[in-house]
């Protein structure tokens, strides 16, 4: 799947950004399709082949979220802003307190099942000998001559 994305350039403390067309999983510094532009955080220069990028998506590739949402801001495009993958941070970090505790509740319910079963099988052996009992105590007991 082909992803128009940002890839970072400039300085230590001082980003800029080529906007790039690459494959999802390929390296956003290795080779690229083709670069649509640059923008500047600094200065909010966005400099963009509108033409080629408006082709690519044409074609079916897809937007990061960061570029959807800065090329609605521009008016580039129209749609909806899409949430951020790191702003999703906090339903997964809730997705995975959930696990844990559904995970912890079924080593409880098994334990709890575990005891439970233990119980009946104790009591089934008291039950068990305590009619063994009866029985013996109530047959007459042979006399021996």
């Amino acid at each position: 799947m082909l992803v128009i994305r940002l890839a970072r350039i400039g300085t230590k403390n001082k980003p800029t950004y080529r906007i790039i067309i690459s494959e999802k999983g390929r390296d956003n510094y290795g080779k690229v399709l083709e670069n649509l532009g640059t923008y500047n955080t600094f200065t909010k220069d966005l400099k963009l082949e509108e033409a080629k990028v408006k082709a690519w998506v044409s074609k079916g590739a897809q937007l990061s979220a960061t570029l959807n949402n800065l090329f609605i801001t521009k008016g580039i495009i129209k749609g909806e802003k899409m949430k951020s993958r790191r702003m999703n941070t906090e339903k997964l970090v809730k997705a995975r307190a959930d696990k844990a505790a559904a995970d912890k509740k079924a080593v409880e319910d098994a334990k709890a099942a575990e005891e439970a079963a233990a119980a009946k099988a104790k009591a089934d052996a008291e039950a068990a000998a305590k009619s063994t009992e009866e029985t013996t105590a109530a047959a007459p007991a042979e006399e021996v001559k």
